[in-house]
């Protein structure tokens, strides 16, 4: 835990030297964010495009590959040092590197295999580069890691320290993507799932817009190199329940809730897990669950190591939108976003 919880405005002050960075995880919601931050405030943008996401592997421009307009593309598969040296930074000199890349599911090889190797693939050819600045894009719950990803994340994120290299750690709490997928069963008549009273956890969620302006800030804050920075939006931490209730109240109708134990999901566990020494594949279904179990019952919030709790008020915020306004703008007709694999609803 840090002390920075200095509250971050949409537009950032222009006291910077104009960079290249080289952005990975430049097709997500939250990467697509951070670019038009970078965009916003004068860096050059080079997003590193895994080749599974090209059409045909050549001639992809900005706008094909979901990257922002004015961002260059480069197809570069970050499994392959040769691709990452040959395809990535060959000829071209980069400040800094942000990555927003993450494994799409959390599954014990695809965690290892992106949230770790991938990254120290791009490291190694960062720092072999000329590289002189990271910034990762973490994730708050590896605070307390019990599943394979959160060992993945901090295991890179360790490598990270030791680089040399200027690094930032951002850890985020909850994204409001992973918050919105009730709100079209909310919308059509059913009712708001929590597990539990609604109350065993809180966070404080925070947009992709100001995530991504957060991320371009700590290339020029100094208060922001070399720390591990948690940080929410903006407002106090909220549970379930009221998440509920405010989708509820915006709608104009009474809350109504239905309430899931979490013993459910002890037994799928339990279940995926012995039929997971028969049959390989159930397995890493039986750490997806593990995966939804972790996010209903643990807070998004920074943990306190000596109590064992998780501290709303030593949870930074940063940032303009709340949760409720991102209601608010769906409600009204808003597009809603990309929801990850973490999703628990």
């Amino acid at each position: 835990m840090t002390g920075n919880d200095i509250p971050v405005n949409r537009v950032l002050p222009a006291l910077h030297t104009p960079k290249r960075v080289c952005l990975l995880g430049g097709t997500g919601t939250i990467g697509r964010a951070t670019a038009s931050a970078l965009l916003r405030h004068g860096h050059e943008v080079v997003c590193f495009v895994r080749p599974r996401i090209a059409d045909g592997g050549s001639g992809l421009s900005a706008v094909s590959s979901g990257a922002p307009e004015g961002t260059t593309v480069r197809i570069v598969d970050v499994s392959d040092p040769g691709s990452l040296m040959r395809d990535g930074f060959a000829d071209t000199s980069f400040d800094a590197v942000i990555s927003c890349m993450a494994s799409r599911t959390g599954s014990p090889k695809d965690a290892w295999a992106v949230d770790y190797q991938a990254h120290i693939n791009v490291l190694d050819a960062a720092r072999h580069a000329g590289v002189e600045q990271f910034v990762l894009l973490s994730a708050i719950c590896v605070q307390k890691p019990l599943l394979e990803f959160q060992h993945a994340k901090l295991a890179f994120e360790a490598m990270l320290k030791a680089s040399g290299l200027r690094y930032s750690i951002v850890r985020p709490t909850a994204y409001f993507k992973s918050l919105s997928g009730q709100i079209e069963r909310v919308r059509n008549g059913s009712p708001f799932l929590i597990f539990g009273d609604g109350t065993l956890t809180s966070c404080k969620p925070i947009s992709d817009g100001d995530l991504g302006d957060y991320l371009v800030r700590c290339l020029d804050d100094a208060t922001c190199w070399n720390q591990v920075l948690p940080i929410g939006g903006p407002g106090e931490a909220i549970t379930p329940r009221e998440q509920g209730e405010a989708l509820f109240a915006l709608l104009g109708r009474p809350a109504k809730f239905r309430s899931v134990p979490t013993a459910l999901l002890d037994v799928i566990i339990g279940a995926l897990g012995t039929l997971g020494r028969l049959a390989p594949p159930l397995r890493e279904k039986a750490e997806l669950a593990r995966i939804g179990r972790y996010y209903a019952t643990e807070s998004m919030l920074v943990l306190n190591q000596q109590t064992g709790r998780y501290d709303a008020a030593a949870t930074p915020s940063t940032g303009v939108e709340t949760l409720f306004d991102f209601y608010r703008s769906v409600l009204a007709g808003g597009a809603l976003p990309e929801r990850g694999d973490h999703a628990v609803f």
